[in-house]
C-alpha cells in the first residue's frame, strides 16, 4: 500500500529550532508535530490495518541542500500519523519490522511517498 504527502517535511534542524523557541514549553515543536502527524494520519485513513509492517519512505526534496539524516527525522511524524490513523497499533518494534529510506530530487514537486508492506 502506498500514500503520498505533498510538500517537504521539517527536518531535524527545524525540529530542534522549534523546540528551542518554546522557552522550555516546546509549544512550537508540539504544533509542528501535531500538524505533520495529522497530515499523515488524514492521508493514511484509507489504508487497511496491519499487524506488522516494513516501511519504505522516498523523500523527494526540491534540491540536494539538506543532509539525509536531517531529512529522515521526519519519519517521526510518519510513524505517529500511521498510529493515529489506526494503520498500525503502535510504532514499536512489535509492529514495525523495518524502515528504509530513499532520497530523490524533484524541484517542481517535493513530496514524501510512503510504501507500507505487511510482514
Amino acid at each position: 500500500m502506498q500514500i503520498e504527502v505533498s510538500g517537504r517535511f521539517p527536518g531535524l534542524n527545524d525540529m530542534i529550532d522549534a523546540a528551542k523557541k518554546g522557552n522550555g514549553k516546546y509549544q512550537p515543536y508540539a504544533i509542528m508535530k501535531e500538524q505533520y502527524t495529522d497530515i499523515v494520519a488524514w492521508t493514511a485513513k484509507k489504508l487497511p490495518k496491519f499487524n506488522k509492517v516494513d516501511i519504505e519512505i522516498t523523500w523527494h526534496e526540491p534540491n540536494i541542500k539538506r543532509d539525509v539524516d536531517n531529512i529522515s527525522a521526519g519519519q517521526k511524524f510518519i510513524l505517529d500519523g500511521l498510529v493515529k490513523a489506526g494503520v498500525i497499533k503502535n510504532d514499536n518494534r512489535k509492529h514495525v519490522n523495518s524502515i528504509s529510506h530513499k532520497f530523490e530530487t524533484d524541484k517542481l514537486n517535493p513530496r514524501v511517498i510512503i510504501d507500507i508492506r505487511e510482514v
